[in-house]
């Protein structure tokens, strides 16, 4: 298998390089069970970052992420899930297709955790930003609810994400094309 080396939050990894199509490859990046990463990515990105009440962030591979940085600053995080679950009251949805994903997904966000983002400034997190299509899809449920987005945030941006100027990201991340 083939990596490629990068430093992220002063931590040296090797990501495998995973096969998108026949035109491109990714570096994977996988931030669970990495706890050192989890930790210092989060301080670092913090350090970034703009006052926030509360932090969004899409299922699945953010969520470690989001409770590190909220473990950190003592503010409360919610996930967008990628299915309702039983506990939601009146949930609000939107689409999204992410580079990762090969299907349509729909996300979805508590309507009562909904109603406490009304109004307040919330910091919306992901791991790797690339299309941007996960972020936007949280980006329009927050939106839903009146609050003011103060900041999108992840480790990586990969690819043309990286040179957008509406995202605090660590690191950048290129895509590999054949």
């Amino acid at each position: 298998m083939e990596y490629y080396t990068m430093t992220i939050a002063g931590l040296e990894r090797n990501l495998p390089i995973c096969e998108v199509n026949e035109h491109l490859d990714i570096a994977g990046f996988v931030i669970f069970g990495d706890v050192e990463i989890t930790v210092a990515s989060a301080k670092a990105l913090l350090e970034k970052c703009p006052a926030f009440d509360y932090i969004v962030t899409p299922e699945a591979k953010s969520i470690p992420l989001a409770y590190e940085m909220a473990k950190q600053s003592g503010k409360p995080y919610f996930v967008c899930r990628k299915g309702p679950k039983l506990y939601m009251k009146n949930p609000v949805s939107v689409n999204v297709r992410s580079i990762t994903t090969a299907r349509m997904q729909t996300v979805y966000l508590d309507g009562a955790e909904g109603e406490l983002l009304r109004g307040k400034r919330v910091l919306i997190v992901d791991d790797v930003i690339s299309t941007g299509e996960s972020l936007a899809a949280v980006n329009k449920l927050v939106r839903q609810f009146d609050a003011e987005i103060v900041g999108q945030a992840a480790v990586l941006a990969e690819g043309d994400a990286a040179d957008r100027d509406d995202i605090i990201f660590l690191e950048k991340l290129p895509l590999f094309f054949k």
